[in-house]
């Protein structure tokens, strides 16, 4: 027999909604939702969030269309009970922009006495461009193409794929020690897509070396310089 979900502390408004505060697990706010009771029954259940749309008036998953989905790791509410707070391991961006948050860039006040708004076009979007070009590398790696750089590493293995990441590293560091900053934008572009590569090789996805950077973003020992041993090398 399943266990009955108690929500009876959470105070849904005249329309049945509440709102819910969509917090990455390292603390920044990515977005605000609002949910009915069928939606935060659907979101404890699934362990995924569900939201209530109040211009399509209909339930929605978070990521349904783009992937991008928030699996839930803890569900607060404040001491009225009439807004919640949802921690969560988010997956890829959580802004249709392509943004990561819904309130990255966008300050009435701060540094800036005015609203600052930076142009960040979803096909722009950093995490978009490497899926997308990580994508095109696993389709070559499928649908072979005659011709095809991609092709030509994967045919030649392991080691020609790790030769030319170590290539390319040291090419961005001679352009950096150069002082030439479209040389590291060049080399670095090369290094970035000859690693993409490797993680295909790896059958590795971007999301997981996401997942890996994130940890990285809350701290913990990676920023004692202790890596993956947990011995802080000597400085």
């Amino acid at each position: 027999m399943e266990k009955a979900i108690d929500i009876s502390m959470v105070k849904f408004d005249e329309n049945g909604l509440v709102p819910a505060i969509i917090q990455e697990e390292n603390g920044e706010v990515l977005m605000l939702a609002y949910m009915n009771e069928e939606s935060l029954k659907k979101t404890v259940e699934t362990g995924f969030t569900w939201f209530f749309s109040r211009s399509r008036n209909k339930l929605w998953q978070k990521g349904e269309t783009s992937g991008n989905v928030q699996t839930v790791k803890e569900i607060s509410y404040d001491c009225d009970g009439d807004t919640l707070l949802i921690r969560v391991h988010q997956r890829g961006v959580a802004c249709h922009t392509g943004s990561y948050s819904c309130f990255r860039n966008r300050k009435i006040m701060g540094e800036t006495n005015h609203i600052a708004l930076v142009d960040e076009k979803p096909e722009n979007s950093l995490a978009i461009v490497l899926n997308d070009l990580y994508n095109v590398i696993q389709d070559r790696l499928l649908n072979p193409v005659p011709g095809s750089y991609t092709n030509y590493l994967f045919e030649k293995g392991q080691d020609k794929i790790l030769k030319k990441v170590g290539e390319e590293a040291v090419e961005t560091v001679i352009a950096s020690k150069n002082m030439k900053k479209e040389d590291v934008l060049y080399e670095m572009g090369d290094l970035w897509y000859h690693c993409l590569v490797l993680l295909a090789f790896h059958k590795l996805t971007p999301d997981e070396l996401l997942a890996e950077l994130m940890g990285r973003r809350k701290g913990a020992n990676y920023h004692k310089f202790e890596g993956k041993t947990g011995v802080r090398p000597d400085m």
